[in-house]
Order: structure tokens, then C-alpha cells, then sequence
């Protein structure tokens, strides 16, 4: 466990450059340099794709005559919405989810026999295509847009305001994407890092997203196939 600071003074190493002592000394250009491509490196990893340790469970309670629902009163720190992961908590789980643009416009304006609870995500809220039923807990996972966490009180934030906070990022790959971005923006030679870098990110995240949903559930189709816990997709490597 290494605080941002800690990270940059490794990356310095390995650039061979003078190590940073206070990230936030606006006075220092070497270390507001280092500020600025370590915010970049994080902010890059948290739009890389869904991370397990971004993957966090949000739960909305609907309320009779409500159509549109704030997303910041359910997920302060929501991101983005985990495709399929959205069901209502009932003595039956059964799946909603957002739907696209031309189904939306479809069911509202033409006549649509289903009963089913659709919503799309539009300006910050939940918007419903029809009033749903009250008292109804939907439960969702979502990204979170955090990147770091106080390394005294364990908070989680969204941005780096301390010397001390701790990535919640791998720490070697966050290393790697401060260093190339470093040689970047100091006019050298980046290729072998950026190189090594993408290496490790795929890999990272290919080991994160090899882990296949078990399926419990005695049906025909997986009757004797056993519970599959480490299926590898080919898609996982972007």
C-alpha cells in the first residue's frame, strides 16, 4: 500500500529525475508536473473500462407519482451503470434495464403491451418510461468515480487533494502510466514504457473480467458441466 506521493518518487527513479517532495507546491514546476500526469494517469484508468474495485451496489426505493429520480440521492460517487446488473428486489428477482434511444421513442409514442419497467439515464437521473409502482426496490451496480482513498480515514475520493492518499489502482500500473506520461511531457523517448505499460493494463484488466458469473441454477443446459469460475472471453483483450 503506497501513497500517490510514493508512486511518483518511484516513477522519478526510474526516469532518473529529481524526486517530487510536495505534489501540491505550485511553487515547484518538477512537482506540479508530477501532479498533473498522475491526476491524468488515474483519471485514465477509471475511463479504461469496469474495474472490480469501481464495481459498487446502488439500491432505489420508487415513490408513488415519481417518474425521474436523481442519481447523485442514490450513488454519490456513480459513474456509469454495469450493463445488466439491474433487478427488482421483490420475493422474485426479475431484470429491468435501459433501454436505447429508438425503443424509447418506440414504446412511448406507439402503443406497447408490455409491462415491463424501462428507464434510460439522461442529465443525472433515472428517467422511467412509465410511472412505476411505489415502494419498489430496484437494486443496481454501478462504476464508481473514485480513484484514491485518505490513507488516515479511509475515505474514498474522486480526486487527489493529499500527498498520502492511496490509489485504488493497482500501484505498479499506476506507476507505469505516471512514468510514460512523465517522459511524455518532458520531451523524451516513451515508446519502451507506454509499451510495457499497455502490456500490464490488458493483462490487469483481462484477469479482472475473467471471472464468469456462477450459475446455480439446475437446468438442461448446464446439467453435469460443474460451476465455471474462471472463463476467459476472447473480447477481454481491447
Amino acid at each position: 500500500m503506497k501513497t500517490i506521493l510514493e508512486i511518483c518518487r518511484e516513477a522519478a527513479d526510474l526516469a532518473a529525475a529529481k524526486r517530487p517532495e510536495n505534489l501540491f507546491n505550485i511553487a515547484s514546476q518538477q512537482d506540479s508536473i508530477f501532479l498533473s500526469v498522475a491526476k491524468s494517469a488515474l483519471d485514465s484508468l477509471l475511463r479504461y473500462g469496469d474495474w472490480q474495485e469501481l464495481t459498487k451496489e446502488g439500491c432505489l426505493f420508487t415513490f408513488a407519482g415519481q417518474k425521474q429520480y436523481a442519481i447523485a440521492d442514490v450513488a454519490p460517487d456513480f459513474y456509469s451503470l454495469l450493463p445488466n446488473t439491474i433487478y427488482i428486489k421483490d420475493t422474485h428477482e426479475h431484470i429491468i434495464g435501459a433501454i436505447t434511444p429508438q425503443q424509447w421513442m418506440k414504446d412511448k409514442y406507439f402503443y406497447s403491451s408490455s409491462t415491463d419497467i424501462k428507464f434510460k439515464i439522461q442529465n443525472g437521473r433515472f428517467v422511467f418510461l412509465r410511472e412505476p409502482p411505489a415502494r419498489v426496490k430496484i437494486v443496481f451496480q454501478y462504476r464508481s468515480n473514485n480513484i484514491v482513498w485518505d490513507f488516515k480515514t479511509y475515505e474514498e475520493k474522486n480526486i487527489l487533494t493529499a500527498n498520502t492518499d492511496v490509489p485504488i489502482f493497482d500501484e505498479y500500473l499506476v506507476k507505469l502510466g505516471i512514468l510514460w506520461r512523465w517522459l511524455k511531457r518532458s520531451g523524451l523517448d516513451y515508446s519502451e514504457e507506454i509499451g510495457e505499460y499497455e502490456r500490464e493494463l490488458k493483462k490487469r484488466y483481462g484477469a479482472e473480467r475473467a471471472t464468469k458469473n456462477i450459475c446455480l441454477a439446475s437446468t438442461p443446459e448446464n446439467l453435469g458441466q460443474g460451476v465455471i469460475i474462471n472463463e476467459i472471453k476472447a473480447d477481454t483483450a481491447n
